[in-house]
């Protein structure tokens, strides 16, 4: 039990990422709380995880109000005794235009939620971790050097937004022995929705990668409960890359 009396957040936690994350970590002990905006998307991942005999609670928080995120947090370490590992995967407002033709201020919205986001749920965390003398933030995404794709608009520079954050973080936090890393991914085509429409797409990805095989949602539960856990005490201000070779280091 990698996660055995560890208490875990997760924003987003209704989606399919969120919920393959707090699935593993459930699965390998700890107390999971899920927040959200779509509580019966939450329940069915409680559900899941209470059927398999893990602990696991929602509730609805808007992750950009701060109050409601500080407060949320605040209760789970009163109940738990601890705040260990937190996750951000709230949605991003992914606009595929050319830079070129992106309104200026719809930029700055998709930019200015990320950041906000990133920065109350991460500082709503480390308070708590920064007293316990531990804990883990788990950013998911990742940032691509070698991008040479045209028109990913907000997509790929919000990615590098949180990951300069990610590596600012970490250096804030390393003396408190938190520990702030984030999971590289060429895409999971799981996550998309299986109709007609999205096989192209999804088998593009798989095409990409050096294995001919896409991380699959066990596999990200999987890596994530690793890195949650003291196996991985070693690892901070990195990326961990599950991309199957789709992107080369």
């Amino acid at each position: 039990m990698l996660l055995e009396n560890k208490t875990a957040v997760i924003y987003g936690g209704g989606g399919a990422i969120g919920g393959a994350m707090a699935r593993a970590f459930a699965s390998e002990g700890a107390r999971v709380f899920l927040a959200g905006r779509t509580p019966g998307r939450l329940d069915a991942v409680v559900e899941d995880i209470r059927r398999e005999g893990g602990l696991a609670e929602t509730a609805v928080v808007d992750a950009l109000d701060e109050a409601a995120v500080n407060g949320w947090v605040d209760s789970i370490a009163a109940q738990t005794g601890s705040v260990d590992v937190s996750v951000n995967l709230i949605s991003q407002d992914a606009l595929f235009v050319p830079l070129i033709d992106m309104p200026v201020a719809d930029f700055g919205q998709a930019m200015d939620k990320l950041a906000r986001s990133f920065l109350l749920t991460t500082k709503a965390a480390a308070r708590h971790m920064v007293k316990q003398g531990s804990g883990v933030i788990l950013h998911f995404g990742g940032a691509d050097a070698t991008n040479s794709t045209p028109g990913l608009g907000t997509v790929q520079v919000g990615f590098d937004l949180v990951e300069a954050m990610r590596r600012q973080w970490a250096c804030e936090l390393g003396p408190h022995a938190v520990r702030v890393i984030s999971m590289r991914t060429g895409g999971i085509p799981e996550s998309m929705p299986d109709v007609p429409e999205t096989a192209p797409f999804r088998q593009k990805m798989v095409d990409a990668t050096l294995l001919k095989r896409a991380a699959t949602l066990a596999d990200v539960g999987r890596v994530a409960a690793f890195l949650a856990s003291e196996h991985a005490r070693t690892l901070t201000s990195t990326q961990v890359n599950i991309s199957c070779g789709a992107l080369v280091d």
